[in-house]
């Protein structure tokens, strides 16, 4: 039965009737404001009350004819009055309150617990609870009727392929329903479904099954939030206790491999039951549990620096910027190509105009030579070619000068070429090199020398002084110097692009184990090595010349001579400066997900900016092998460091060679992950460090707003960023001193003990000219261990960032998504605890932990709104597959949004 009333709310009698605790009179004192009444619908059944909407009540029409009997009417504002006194109007208060006073049924007021029930109830009409209701998915993969009935076709066929004699046993029930990697939580379904039937049963059939499907993949909340229920309340007697409350968390721990909330889960559970069950009464129920999921966006919005009002603004962004016909978004789209990529192309049009013009140039110069009329167009064809080989094989070395390189983006010149692509750039001339020798040696080779000895001795004469007046043959003229040293260096050539390639460098290709060393990291950098010999056999080649005689002809050495001796600079430079910058190593630190760091002396001299990297070389694994790495450590820290992954053999071998000169071994291995060990100065293995080298990372700071992506290790170059922004901030803190003037601690970072102070003041140069750079900051990766490696810089972060400079967001993919069932929990004790308590579950920092993968258009949407008309530099670290997202993304909010975004990556 519904029916309508009015509540009214005179402010002059509000004083003297205060409302009971609780959300709803809060709710409509909001919600009526200047107006007098309000419209409730209530359903009342027996003796429940249920409220089904509240709004503005409209001006009363005429009344009609009431359809019940006086009395009925009377009967149910007076249940309604007695179980809530707070809804009567102050003057039915006035006019009732001696009759009321002396009637034995007088009113009694709410409960605190029944008004929280009620709120409960009033939850679910809030806009806030709609995210919550659309998740505690158990098949989250079901969003529509065709895609339930061809999950259900599914789970048939893995029925009758598991089934025996038509049942299927509760150890398959996970696989059969795809849950197979969460077999325990799936388990806990089967025996919740069971009991519901009253069925203790181990084996179900398919009818049965279908039964059970259907309601794990039931799109009503209230369905899956009594089975989620019902996986707690294993005694069936509508209640949850702490110990059922911690068992769940465990379960859905062990469902997400999450070991450190497993250990924690009786503290967690405690801290559901202390706001749940404020009246200590032992237990929740079903609409508790509710409260708890519908209030989920309160909890995490507690941490979440970016307001919804936020979306709002970037909609109204895009909508004022979208192009409105087909031509003008082509124009726009090619307009923003062009923005972003124009350093590139005009790089790569100067090289293809420089190639097209050598090839013509000596293509001319050769077709009117006389040996033309013997060879035909071949013999121009073979010498352009190799004109534009000479220019390739002299230009592919500039890339790899990093000194040069590093250098060069300290000046002007960084502004038009794009130093990001310097390896791009290396193996785009490769391929050229590769296209050049096919067509230089194919042709001379299939065309040159056969004609020219199959020529006749009226022909050949013409151009006989060229070959000592006798025609070679062919034989001949493959064993010439030419044509050996030609064969030799097209051998090692190949050798050298084949174990570059991706499939061979990466140890993709699988070898036969007699050949699986010509394939991993080793293969390709030793290999690399015998381009020396091919640029010696290059100057040879080009000295010994059939139809060219005079030094002026033989240009070879013009193309190489300077780029091979700048090569060979720099590599002097780094062996000599190796040797200067042999460091001492302070600390070890060994952290979770097979990664160490190591902490060393900065070297006297040494100098370096956030985002740049160096090369390590342990001697006494190896003498040739040089490492890249990023630094950790920021320019103004005395100490340098850099975070490793073990994930090959030199990389493990160096974690081998530290952790066996520890004094004692037993103590590692008893040692808690993160546990620093000091190592003896006298005994430590020798290091030898070469850098710095410049890195995209590097331009962070001819930004005014960041956007630093991470992807695993790929946080590195980052940290030392966040270090350096935290550094400058501190530095302006202490310039003026009348902004603040509270003293800080620095908490204890991943590094261990060791005190840091900024060596000199360096302020951030930003395009605003304040000092100061605005950082987001997103993390992600798999292990919820990896968390720990960066823990102190977190904290840090947290704890000096007052003014908002830089925003800490960590992604956990190896959870399942905020609206799985099996993360549900897990996702509610998160937020609760940051509310409370300041501290991630997982990490233990201040910064937030997220689960699943980031939303990037939501990102990026959020930053265009908030950084209207500003640069946003995007600088990522990582594997390849995110980059090209991300860098679509750039390119459409720079074209739809009023904010550019300039996209920067580096591979790891």
């Amino acid at each position: 039965m519904t029916r309508s009333w009015s509540y009214s709310r005179p402010d002059a009698d509000a004083s003297h009737h205060p409302p009971p605790q609780g959300m709803l009179p809060l709710f409509l004192n909001d919600l009526v404001n200047h107006q007098d009444f309000v419209e409730l619908t209530l359903e009342l059944d027996n003796d429940s009350l249920m409220l089904r909407s509240i709004a503005p009540a409209p001006p009363p029409p005429p009344p009609p004819p009431d359809p019940l009997p006086d009395d009925s009417l009377l009967s149910i504002t007076a249940r309604i009055r007695s179980k809530f006194p707070w809804l009567r109007s102050a003057s039915s208060r006035a006019s009732t309150a001696s009759s009321l006073d002396r009637d034995d049924t007088a009113a009694v007021p709410m409960s605190a617990r029944d008004a929280r029930r009620l709120n409960a109830q009033l939850q679910r009409t809030r806009s806030s609870a709609q995210a919550a209701l659309r998740g505690l998915r158990f098949i989250s993969n079901t969003t529509g009727a065709s895609d339930a009935n061809e999950l259900w076709r599914r789970v048939q066929s893995r029925f009758h392929s598991l089934a025996q004699g038509g049942l299927l046993a509760r150890d398959d029930f996970a696989e059969c329903i795809g849950m197979m990697d969460s077999k325990e939580f799936a388990l806990r379904i089967f025996d919740a479904l069971a009991r519901r039937k009253g069925l203790r049963i181990s084996k179900i059939n398919v009818e049965e099954l279908h039964e059970f499907w259907l309601k794990i993949s039931d799109q009503s909340f209230d369905a899956r939030l009594q089975i989620f229920f019902d996986m707690a309340d294993s005694n069936e007697d509508g209640r949850i206790t702490r110990d059922e409350v911690q068992e769940l968390i465990m379960l859905s721990a062990s469902a997400n491999n999450l070991a450190r909330l497993k250990e924690r889960a009786e503290e967690y559970a405690s801290l559901i039951m202390e706001e749940l069950d404020p009246e200590n009464l032992g237990y929740i129920e079903l609409w508790q549990l509710e409260t708890l999921l519908l209030q989920r966006d309160t909890y995490m919005n507690y941490s979440r620096p970016l307001s919804t009002a936020t979306s709002v603004g970037w909609s109204q962004n895009l909508s004022s910027f979208n192009p409105k016909t087909i031509i003008k978004s082509a124009t726009t789209t090619l307009h923003s190509v062009i923005l972003q990529n124009w350093q590139r192309i005009w790089i790569l049009f100067l090289w293809g105009s420089t190639m097209a013009a050598l090839f013509v140039w000596k293509f001319l110069q050769y077709k009117n030579r006389a040996a033309f009329n013997i060879m035909g167009y071949c013999l121009p064809t073979a010498k352009g070619a190799a004109e534009t080989l000479k220019f390739n094989m002299a230009l592919i070395l500039l890339p790899v000068c990093r000194n040069t390189l590093t250098w060069l983006r300290s000046t002007a010149a960084r502004s038009v070429v794009p130093f990001d692509d310097n390896i791009n750039f290396h193996k785009l001339i490769a391929c050229f090199i590769a296209v050049g020798i096919v067509v230089h040696g194919g042709v001379h080779l299939a065309c040159d020398f056969p004609r020219l000895a199959r020529s006749s001795p009226e022909e050949f004469e013409v151009i006989s002084s060229d070959f000592h007046n006798k025609k070679p043959s062919y034989k001949e003229l493959l064993m010439s110097v030419e044509g050996v040293t030609g064969i030799v260096m097209v051998v090692l050539m190949g050798i050298s692009f084949t174990l570059a390639t991706h499939r061979f460098r990466r140890n993709v290709v699988k070898l036969p184990w007699l050949l699986n060393r010509l394939a991993g990291f080793n293969a390709f950098w030793y290999s690399h090595h015998l381009m020396g010999i091919v640029y010696l056999l290059l100057l040879v080649h080009g000295t010994f010349l059939f139809l060219a005689h005079s030094w002026t002809q033989k240009t070879t050495w013009v193309y190489i001579v300077f780029p091979l001796l700048l090569y060979l600079g720099e590599r002097s430079l780094r062996a000599c400066r190796s040797e200067y910058y042999s460091v001492e190593i302070l600390k070890v630190s060994v952290l979770p997900g097979n990664v160490f760091s190591l902490v060393t002396l900065k070297p006297r001299g040494f100098k370096y900016r956030s985002g740049q990297y160096i090369f390590l070389q342990c001697p006494s694994i190896s003498q040739f092998e040089w490492h890249p790495f990023s630094i950790t450590s920021a320019p103004g820290d005395e100490y340098l460091s850099v975070h490793i992954r073990t994930v090959g053999d030199w990389t493990r071998e160096l974690k081998r060679v530290f952790t066996d000169h520890v004094n004692s071994k037993p103590v590692l291995a008893r040692a808690k992950l993160g546990h620093l060990v000091n190592m003896e100065r006298k005994s430590q293995p020798r290091l030898l460090l070469d850098g710095p080298y410049g890195a995209p990372a590097q331009d962070y700071q001819n930004y005014d707003v960041l956007l630093l992506v991470g992807l695993g290790i790929g946080a590195t170059p980052f940290v030392s960023i966040l270090k350096d922004l935290l550094n400058n901030s501190r530095t302006i803190e202490e310039q003026t001193p009348t902004e603040s003037t509270t003293e800080t601690s620095r908490s204890e970072d991943s590094f261990g003990s060791l005190n840091t102070t900024p060596s000199g003041k360096r302020k951030l140069q930003s395009r605003t000219g304040t000092g100061q750079a605005q950082a987001y900051f997103y993390w992600v990766t798999r292990e919820a261990g990896s968390l720990e490696w960066f823990k102190g810089v977190m904290d840090e972060v947290a704890e000096m960032d007052r003014k908002g400079q830089i925003e800490l967001h960590n992604y956990l993919t190896s959870v399942y998504e905020e609206s799985d069932a099996r993360s549900t929990l897990i996702t509610m004790v998160q937020a609760l605890n940051h509310a409370k308590h300041g501290v991630d579950i997982l990490s233990g920092t201040r910064a937030r932990t997220h689960f699943a993968r980031p939303d990037w258009k939501e990102v990026f949407g959020r930053i265009a709104s908030k950084h209207a008309y500003k640069t946003v530099g995007v600088f990522y670290c990582g594997m390849p597959m995110l980059a090209k997202e991300l860098k679509r993304l750039s390119l459409e909010f720079t074209r739809k949004t009023a904010t550019r975004f300039e996209f920067h990556k580096e591979y790891f």
